[in-house]
């Protein structure tokens, strides 16, 4: 394989971390999903009992059609794989396309074909979306830090400012003095007599 996902399973023990996940993720999201349409749709003296009931009766099913469609996914994913012997965005599209085409399968061929291609352009946009991310983050982590000296800029432009409030006015500004440098000789070590350490 050419290129290996670090932050994912080794594939064989992938498909169940995938079954695993998208089941938790149907759990959670069709318990939060019918409980609110529970609410809505009961009767006003009962509506958490009818919340409750629409949850344990409806939810089993959203997180069992996800376990489905994560551990078909997943498969397809290994396949591809391991038929390539690499792994790239093109497993997960291919995947994404199989897996559509595979749940829809007994509608018939025209329904699978449609439902094939939703996933494969879901998965192609998903990619692409990760793909532009990660090129945005690892152009940023490259880039150069450039430290400007704000600080100072605004200082010289407050000093002048306030140096020459009517100059703009009456004359144009007046240049601000700048510190001349003192330069100063020091006496040279060579001296006739060797320096001599002692304190006194």
């Amino acid at each position: 394989m050419t290129t290996q996902d670090t932050s994912r399973e080794p594939c064989p023990d992938r498909i169940l971390d995938d079954i695993g996940g998208a089941f938790a993720m149907g759990a959670i999201g069709g318990s939060a999903f019918h409980f609110l349409k529970g609410v809505y749709n009961s009767p006003t003296g009962s509506r958490f009992i009818g919340a409750t009931e629409a949850v344990a009766m409806k939810t089993p099913r959203v997180a069992g059609g996800f376990a489905v469609w994560g551990g078909l996914f997943s498969a397809f994913d290994c396949t591809m794989v391991y038929a390539r012997q690499k792994e790239d965005p093109w497993n997960s599209i291919i995947a994404g396309a199989a897996t559509g085409g595979f749940l829809q399968m007994r509608q018939g061929l025209r329904p699978a074909g449609r439902s094939a291609l939703v996933g494969g352009v879901l998965l192609a946009l998903i990619e692409g979306v990760g793909i532009t991310r990660n090129k945005v983050i690892s152009a940023q982590q490259t880039q150069p830090v450039v430290i400007e000296e704000a600080p100072q800029v605004e200082l010289e432009r407050s000093s002048a400012s306030s140096l020459s409030w009517f100059g703009g006015l009456f004359g144009g500004r007046r240049e601000e003095e700048k510190p001349k440098l003192k330069v100063e000789v020091l006496e040279s070590f060579d001296s006739p007599m060797p320096p001599t350490f002692e304190f006194r």
